[in-house]
Parts: structure tokens; sequence; C-alpha cells
């Protein structure tokens, strides 16, 4: 066909979805990564864990959501009006065909975010009573084991170690070497907090590090930490940073040094010191107790003189012999005791005896059987003269029955088929039907003929 005939181009058609396919994919390939500023409005969090809000200037708005999975790493808890810098991704929500921000990463504009998330979590694990004073536990006087979670490396180890041999030479010192910063650091100071704990011996430990930026110490600010030192069954001290810096461990720990330095000073006492004091001790026991021996022995020397010391052995032989003769007259009363207490058993058995449940069991058993016996005769008796009665009625039933009357040769006549008895021949007419009932049987007759011959003796020909 000529494309002459037809001056414009064939037209292409497509469906609502087709056209919003297109412009989402667009929009994604042109907007995969970009930041933006606005102010926080319509924030809300339904029950999927997901957050949908807005972002607004003064010209504009951009409707913005940030998934469940991005919002476990925001250090801060996201408030209508704040002004936020967020870092994601243009999309569009196909079934309203509206574009939106997928967000990645938020930060609040001004103060920093961490120092947000460092404020918000401090407040949270204060609402939660972790750094009640409550839960603060003693450190020990004189640990014989330290544990220590630190890096391996640098001086802080140095230094601690360095005190710490200075003050108490002979001191065991165990070491859990771990990350003080970076990603999965603050995983290894929680692992080693337990770690330690289990670690048989260890009696106090110190979580330390040198100084740095709030970002280099940030791993100390972690909930998993601050939650490890909580549960900790020993003491920790907390020495992270230098004098002005706190963290979230500071607040958890038993003691806050201000220093790694300063931690190792507290844990242990200076044995010159201790020395010292043990000496003074030995001395102030020494002159005490020298003081006390003077003094008796002048209440000795004296009592020599006024010549009050006799034999001491003399009162003990007097409480000896009154002891002998207690002994002998509380023997004589337990014996005689003993017989009372067996004459009372005798008389309890015996009297036991006739109350016995087998001798009483025994009697009623006995009169048990007597009245079974009476029982038995009883009812033969009565068994018997039911017997007889019954063969009496039976004798002047037999001898009134009609049946007996019927027997010596009589009848009886019934009027078909009403059942009347027939009484009379004149009560019968000839050609009527009549049943005679004889001793053994029946007849059915019909009346051919009757016959009158008297009152009462009336007879029928059948």
């Amino acid at each position: 066909m000529d494309q002459a005939a037809f001056p414009f181009p064939e037209r292409m058609i497509l469906t609502v979805g087709e056209v919003t396919e297109r412009i989402k994919l667009a929009l994604e390939d042109t907007f995969s990564d970009i930041w933006v500023d606005g102010e926080i409005s319509n924030l809300r969090t339904p029950s999927s864990g997901h957050t949908y809000l807005t972002l607004k200037d003064e010209r504009s708005q951009l409707r913005a959501v940030l998934f469940k999975m991005q919002r476990r790493y925001l250090r801060f808890d996201p408030k209508d009006g704040m002004r936020v810098l967020a870092r994601g991704r243009i999309s569009v929500y196909e079934p309203r065909g509206e574009y939106q921000l997928a967000v990645d990463y938020m930060e609040p504009k001004g103060i920093g975010a961490l120092q947000i998330a460092f404020e918000h979590l401090k407040e949270r694990l204060a609402r939660e009573g972790l750094f009640d004073a409550a839960h603060k536990r003693p450190l020990p006087l004189l640990p014989q084991c330290i544990g220590m979670v630190t890096s391996p490396t640098g001086a802080v180890i140095r230094d601690m170690l360095h005190i710490l041999r200075r003050r108490f030479a002979n001191l065991h010192v165990c070491i859990y070497p771990v990350r003080v910063q970076g990603d999965g650091a603050a995983q290894e100071i929680a692992g080693a907090i337990e770690a330690l704990n289990r670690y048989p011996g260890v009696e106090v430990i110190i979580v330390a590090r040198g100084g740095g930026s709030l970002e280099d110490l940030w791993a100390f600010n972690e909930e998993s930490v601050a939650r490890a030192i909580y549960h900790s069954t020993l003491p920790i001290i907390s020495a992270v940073g230098h004098e002005t810096d706190y963290t979230i461990a500071d607040f958890v720990a038993d003691v806050r040094a201000p220093t790694p330095s300063a931690a190792a000073e507290l844990v242990t006492r200076n044995k010159t010191d201790l020395q010292y004091g043990l000496q003074a001790l030995a001395q102030r026991l020494e002159r005490v107790v020298r003081h006390r021996l003077e003094v008796l022995h002048s209440r000795l020397e004296a009592c020599r003189q006024r010549r009050v010391l006799r034999d001491p052995w003399a009162p003990l032989r007097a409480m000896e012999q009154r002891l002998d003769d207690v002994n002998g007259r509380l023997e004589r009363l337990i014996r005689a005791r003993m017989r009372l207490a067996r004459d009372e058993i005798n008389q309890c058995e015996s009297a036991l005896a006739h109350l016995a449940p087998q001798t009483r069991v025994r009697m009623l058993r006995e009169r048990l059987a007597a009245v079974e016996q009476r029982l038995v005769a009883a009812q033969h008796g009565r068994l018997r003269q039911s017997g007889e009665r019954l063969e009496r009625l039976t004798a002047t039933l037999d001898a009134l029955s009609p049946l007996a009357v019927l027997g010596r040769g009589y009848s009886i006549c019934r009027q078909q088929p009403v059942g009347t008895i027939i009484r009379e021949a004149r009560g019968v007419a000839p050609g009527m039907h009549v049943d005679i009932t004889l001793w053994r049987g029946s007849l059915q007759c019909t009346v051919d003929a009757v016959a009158e011959k008297g009152p009462g003796n009336g007879t029928a020909d059948v």
C-alpha cells in the first residue's frame, strides 16, 4: 500500500500500566542515587513496619518511603518537622501511578546523626534502668586475675600493663583482643565480655580504648555492648577515651575511669602501700597484745601476793563429786519411772485385749450365726404353714369349681350367638342354635323340638 496515501505515521497505543512501567524505568535510571534536603511531614509507621513520610520545602513536596530493613540502620528517631538529608532513588508506586523517594539512608541536618542516636539510646536505656546505681557492683579489694577487653596493639595496653606491674607485680592479667572501632567492633566487644565472664578466675573486667572522635568511639555506644555490660556477673570498669569523653558504656559500667591508666590504678592497690599498712597493723597488734599481757601478769602477781590462788583443782574435784551424786539420783529416778511406765503399759495391754477388734468381731460373728439359724427356722415354719393353707384353699376351690359339677355328668347350655345361659326349656325355640359345654369339650347343636314337663324341668329335642 502506498505510504503517501497515509500522511500520518502509525499510532503507538500503550496501556496505562505500560506507560507507568516505562516512566518507572526512566525515573529509576535517571535518579538511581540522589540526596534530597527537606522537612519531614505526614510521618506514619503502620503495622507493616515501613515508614511513610513526605519531604517538603517552601516550593514543593515529595512522597518518600523508608522500608523496614533500612529503618533498622537509622541512628535517630525521625519526627514531623525535622530537617533531614535523605539518600535514595526515585521510583514509581504503580497501583497509584505516584512517584516517590525510596530512602536508603537518612540523617538529620544541623546536629550530627551520631549525637542524636547517642542521646536517644541513652534516654531509652536510662528508662529501662540500665544506669541505676542499684545495679552497680563494688570492685574487689585485691583481685588475683583481671580481664581486659581492648586492642592488643597501641599505647593503651602497654600503659595499663606497666602500671599494674609497678603497683602489684605478681598480678595475673587475661587479655581478650578485640577491634575497638569500625564495623563489627561492637559485636566483638560484647562477645569478649561474655567470654571473660565464663573464664575461671577472672574477678573484674576493664573495657578500655584510647581517645578519639565520636565516630571512633561509637562501638562503645552500641546497644549490644551496653547490654553485655549490664548482664555481666563480674564488675566492669569502663575506661574509654579521655576524661572529657563519655560513652554509653561509661553509664552502664559499675565504675567509670577517666582514662585507661586511671582504670589500672583503680583496679588494684599499690603493693608497697599494702605492705606498709600491714606492717603498721602488725606493730599496733603487737603493742596491744604486749600491753594486755603486762596487765594480766600484774594481776597474777597481785593475786599471788594476797594468796588468793589456792589449789585450782579443788573446786573441780568438788564439782565432780557433786556431779556423781546427781548422776546417781538421776539413774534411780529413771529406773523408777521406767518401772511405773512398764506397769502402765501392762495394764493398757490387758485392757486392750478385751477391747481388741478381733474379740469384738468373733462375738459379733457368733451372734450373727445364731440369728441366721433362727431366721432359717422361722422361714421354714412360715413356708410349711403357707403350703398347708394353700392345699386347703385348693381343695375348697376344687369343690366349688363348675368343672367339678360338669365332671359328675352335668352340662351348660348357651344360646348362640349371644352366649346367654339357658336355664328353662321355654326359653328355647325350634331351630335355635345352642352351644353345650361338657366336662371335656363342647357341642354345637340346633333345637328341633321343645317339650316342657314342669317348672324347672323343661326338656328339648336337639
